[in-house]
């Protein structure tokens, strides 16, 4: 059973639908010792041979050995801008299928149907591709081509669902579903009645492990049509959590930040331009952060001509800032923002108006009356008059359906699940969480931050799940 239908649980469905991947004959990888290690079992599928011995000494731009494997099996030379075609050929092998089932609260896609439809991506197009469906050579069937590489937020949500439906999958798939609750039980403490009723309602999917004494109870609801809330539960011996990081946005913490003009969420600003609630003549909106989602409000902001007010805590040279991360050439709009950050400060007027950043500020209150007050490194303290405030620096996952909110999962467990700083602890090799067996994370709960590399974690609990 997983739990979230983004990218993470579209792939993991995909290879546990019977979808083998085994190394293409012929084909010649740049990295020799891997083409080495490929050529010495051929007929072997790639889920059946040791990943730990086939990513050893790999590098690139994940710290998980299987992700980086993956990746480099579907796009060889890709971080040297190369085109060079996948090693992986695909056979469809249904003895070898898991039963399983995906719960997400959207359509499939996850968060990225939340996401602004406009948006260009981080990732260059071809990195949010999933195995055997070339994102590329989607978008040239609705004849489009990719803008500077990338693509849109609509162009993903729309490849991830018609994934789903070419490679047949949708079966797997009940969208509209909230978790509650998912616990271990033992497997004597469900009555014969309820696994009979269960049985006969999934076609014996989940017909229970007589050897596994204890299974996972998932409990939640199906919204449907009508809108009303049907109850379910379903027992497992196996549960993945995929349910991203989209959940919750982080808060500052500070006075006046649940007034209703403070928000937590872009789609906010959209809205309020939308219905005119905010235009060219209003107060300035405060923008606090330093992160993308930040520089996309900004931009959007500078777009609609609204005037800006940014706040971020760190310093514009800071090595820790993403736009110091970013090429120029591949991401002309996010470099724009950076320059705006360094030349518009409040204490020097420079070339963009409606625009002023206060680095190495932090908020300490919001005022019923919109004013808003700023501290700078020194101490000294300014006050401005805004419409609306935008804090966006950063979300955490939602694990309220675990016990203790996933705390005992964690690498800290006296810190929350962060995917930066505390994702869960998971075996690198298997993605099973160290601390409850038979329970795995994948994506952004297990640090992997970006498509491209939480395709290394579906491989690698799919060929966990097939040597149980």
């Amino acid at each position: 059973l997983f739990l979230g239908n983004g990218p993470s649980g579209i792939c993991l469905s995909y290879l546990l639908s019977g979808y083998i991947p085994y190394f293409k004959r012929e084909s010649l990888h740049p990295h020799p010792i891997l083409q080495r290690k490929l050529e010495e079992a051929p007929g072997v599928s790639i889920l059946d041979q040791d990943l730990e011995y086939l990513s050893e000494g790999l590098e690139g731009r994940s710290h998980s050995p299987v992700a980086l494997l993956f990746d480099t099996l579907q796009r060889p030379d890709t971080d040297f801008g190369g085109t060079a075609e996948s090693v992986l050929t695909w056979w469809h092998e249904t003895d070898r299928a898991i039963p399983h089932l995906v719960l997400g609260r959207n359509a499939p896609g996850g968060a990225w149907h939340s996401i602004e439809g406009s948006m260009v991506t981080l990732s260059r197009g071809e990195w949010m591709g999933l195995p055997d469906l070339p994102f590329k050579d989607w978008l040239k069937q609705k004849r489009r081509g990719l803008r500077n590489n990338r693509a849109t937020a609509e162009d993903i949500a729309q490849y991830y669902q018609h994934y789903v439906m070419k490679k047949g999958l949708q079966k797997n798939f009940r969208c509209g579903t909230v978790v509650t609750s998912v616990r271990k039980v033992s497997a004597e403490s469900i009555s014969n009645h309820a696994q009979k009723d269960l049985q006969e309602n999934c076609d014996s999917l989940w017909s229970l492990n007589e050897k596994s004494m204890e299974v996972f109870q998932v409990d939640g609801f199906f919204k449907t049509v009508k809108g009303d809330k049907e109850p379910f539960s379903i027992y497992a011996e196996n549960v993945v959590l995929a349910t991203g990081t989209y959940d919750s946005p982080t808060w500052l913490g500070v006075k006046g930040e649940n007034l209703s003009y403070v928000h937590h969420k872009l789609s906010a600003l959209e809205e309020a331009v939308k219905n005119n609630s905010i235009g060219i003549t209003s107060d300035p909106v405060l923008i606090v952060g330093a992160g993308l989602t930040a520089a996309d409000a900004i931009l959007f902001a500078h777009h609609c001509n609204i005037p800006v007010i940014h706040v971020f805590r760190r310093r514009v040279s800071d090595p820790g800032l993403i736009f110091n991360q970013l090429p120029k050439m591949m991401y002309p709009e996010y470099h724009k923002v950076h320059q705006m950050m360094k030349e518009q400060s409040a204490a020097c007027a420079g070339p963009y108006e409606c625009y002023i950043s206060l680095p190495e500020h932090h908020v300490l209150s919001f005022g019923k009356d919109k004013k808003c007050v700023f501290q700078d490194k020194n101490g000294y303290q300014k006050v401005y008059k805004i419409s609306m405030a935008l804090v966006l620096t950063g979300s955490n996952p939602n694990l309220s359906f675990l016990p203790n909110n996933g705390l005992d999962l964690a690498m800290d467990g006296d810190q929350p699940v962060n995917p930066k700083r505390n994702p869960i602890d998971v075996d690198p090799f298997t993605y099973e969480c160290t601390h409850e067996k038979g329970l795995y994370a994948l994506g952004p709960l297990a640090g992997d931050n970006f498509v491209r590399f939480v395709q290394g974690g579906a491989l690698a609990v799919a060929s966990s799940l097939l040597k149980k």
